[in-house]
């Protein structure tokens, strides 16, 4: 059985006006156009609908049975529509992105309010992890976007936009450390580090530059997160090594950044989705926001 939402728009309309013609210049349509439409909608159902002559139109029992049902129906199979369109033009929808912590206490949530302010009825899903977590959830579809750290090598991924990241040193404000201008690498080899977990893409980077350097830093503390290496710094426990743009350590009046005299301390860092999928609307609007915020940082 294929119940037709036009036929059954008709049935309605007749039901309401009690008129064939009412209805059909309701919906503009003929009156044979609309006497056909009923017609079919009572073929399909099996079952006589109105009771007419030429005076009046009337439900017949089962017809006044079905009308409450068939409005609902009605009501559900237009919103469907509706929602769709909505969908469609990017009026609405759920923005999944996977990101790294640091993006997540930064800039994401000034870019979330303003879609919210362009797109009030679109939600949010948001995942702040390291970056091998943020490859994994995209690959698998449970994030539709991630905003991704290190170097990039998986063929199931597309990159939207790619940038750096360039990291500092975080110390405390009485450090030797924070009374240079710039550190090299030899500073750092030289003094305890709290450095973020193996996994993290800023620990990738470090170990990089400092096995290319042929050093051995003394690593003191390895927290997983960038809000625990700084809660260490704080305590005398070391320095550490973040991005720039770490939002943790603005909030810290104790502790001074310094740069890094080294090209190697920078992290790679990747707008992504799965490759092949197509990004939902709203989405797809965000992902335009998001690459002008990162162009423009």
């Amino acid at each position: 059985m294929d119940l037709n939402l036009r036929d059954i728009r008709a049935f309605v309309a007749v039901a309401q006006t009690g008129s064939f013609t009412q209805a059909a210049t309701r919906l503009h349509l003929s009156q044979p156009a609309l006497t056909v439409q009923i017609r079919r909608l009572e073929e399909t159902l099996g079952l006589r609908l109105f009771d007419r002559n030429s005076r009046k139109v009337v439900l017949t029992a089962t017809g006044r049975d079905l009308l409450p049902l068939l409005q609902k129906s009605l009501h559900d199979m237009e919103q469907v529509v509706i929602d769709a369109r909505a969908l469609g033009h990017g009026a609405s929808g759920t923005v999944r992105i996977a990101c790294l912590p640091t993006f997540a206490a930064s800039s994401l949530p000034e870019l979330v309010q303003t879609l919210k302010k362009a797109v009030p009825r679109v939600s949010f899903q948001v995942r702040d992890v390291v970056a091998s977590m943020v490859n994994t959830l995209v690959r698998n579809e449970e994030a539709d976007i991630g905003l991704t750290g290190g170097e990039l090598d998986d063929e199931h991924l597309e990159v939207l936009h790619a940038g750096i990241d360039r990291l500092v040193v975080v110390c405390p404000k009485r450090h030797p450390l924070a009374k240079r201008r710039r550190i090299e690498l030899a500073d750092l080899a030289a003094t305890p580090l709290v450095l973020t977990a193996q996994g993290t893409s800023v620990r990738a980077v470090v170990d990089s530059a400092f096995a290319n350097a042929r050093c051995v830093p003394e690593i003191a503390c390895e927290p997983t997160y960038m809000m625990s290496a700084v809660a260490m710094v704080r305590a005398g426990l070391g320095v550490t090594i973040l991005p720039a743009s770490a939002r943790e350590v603005r909030a810290e009046p104790e502790l001074a950044t310094r740069p890094v005299d080294d090209p190697a301390f920078t992290r790679p860092i990747a707008l992504i989705k799965k490759r092949g999928r197509t990004l939902p609307p709203v989405t797809e609007t965000f992902v335009g926001m998001m690459i002008e915020k990162l162009q423009s940082d």
